[in-house]
């Protein structure tokens, strides 16, 4: 199962980022988890100065912007 963080504190681009992660997931038909990450410490933890961020299984793919949900499946 992929563990898909969204790195951010619940602003529009932070929604928008978690349903282009979910809609990508699921057009792959992966198994996976979403686990929004709103605390700023940890997601300085993680390295990332500039959200929304998404990780995958703990590695972080992208930050301070959102990529499409073409750009997602790939990254998954």
């Amino acid at each position: 199962m992929k563990k898909i963080q969204i790195l951010g504190i619940g602003c529009p681009k932070c929604k928008t980022l978690t349903a282009h992660a979910e809609q990508a997931a699921k057009e792959l038909g992966i198994e996976y988890q979403i686990e929004k990450v709103q605390d700023i410490n940890e997601i300085i933890s993680f390295g990332v100065m500039s959200t929304p961020a998404l990780a995958v299984d703990g590695q972080v793919k992208v930050a301070g912007r959102i990529p499409s949900v073409e750009e997602i499946k790939t990254m998954l």
